[in-house]
């Protein structure tokens, strides 16, 4: 198979899309990239993680971040965390900031995929936000249905997996460690990754 043209892979979203917390300096973004097989693809992966990012400022800042790094043929990945449920940020207003980035990337010609956010430690120091979690996570997946988007549910994924809970378990509580970041790469990576990349 010859070697597609170069392109940019670029996933904006918070301190998961940084890999903040794994000992490996990898997070998922590295692992997934690690795991695509480049000479086929030929992608080069830019995270561009902001600690606590809300969907607000994702959607404020995405399109100056990206387009320098994105070319023909770029593809935008959207990363979600639990920054808006922290921040108080009511649902409709975070599928509309999500809403509003994937309608303006298709404008502009882009592929893109959105992974939703992983789980909480249940009993852990988040825990008081695993039933606002399930319904932002079901408004983005609805969102990304509604575009014809694949959405990757890591909420769903996750949630009682033992060695995810036990990677939370020995951090802090809230960000995975190498385990977990491989756990989430994994179901990034079955999620319909190929179709994303290869199109």
């Amino acid at each position: 198979m010859p070697a597609r043209p170069d392109a940019a892979l670029v996933v904006v979203g918070d301190e998961l899309v940084a890999g903040t917390g794994d000992p490996r300096a990898m997070g998922w973004v590295g692992r997934v990239a690690a795991r695509t097989p480049q000479d086929a693809y030929r992608l080069t992966a830019h995270a561009l993680g902001v600690p606590g990012e809300t969907t607000t400022g994702l959607a404020a800042r995405w399109q100056a971040e990206a387009w320098p790094r994105l070319g023909d043929g770029g593809r935008l990945v959207l990363g979600l965390g639990r920054a808006d449920l922290r921040a108080g940020t009511v649902t409709a207003r975070s599928r509309l900031n999500v809403a509003n980035v994937l309608d303006a990337a298709a404008a502009a010609g882009l592929r893109c995929l959105v992974v939703g956010p992983p789980p909480v430690l249940p009993g852990g120091p988040d825990d008081d936000l695993a039933p606002g979690l399930r319904t932002v996570s079901e408004a983005f997946a609805e969102v990304c249905e509604r575009r014809g988007v694949t959405y990757v549910d890591l909420l769903a994924g996750l949630t009682g997996n033992p060695d995810w809970e036990a990677d939370l378990a020995a951090s802090d509580g809230r960000l995975p460690g190498q385990a977990g970041y491989g756990l989430m790469a994994y179901l990034v990576l079955h999620g319909g990754w190929d179709r994303f990349v290869a199109a």
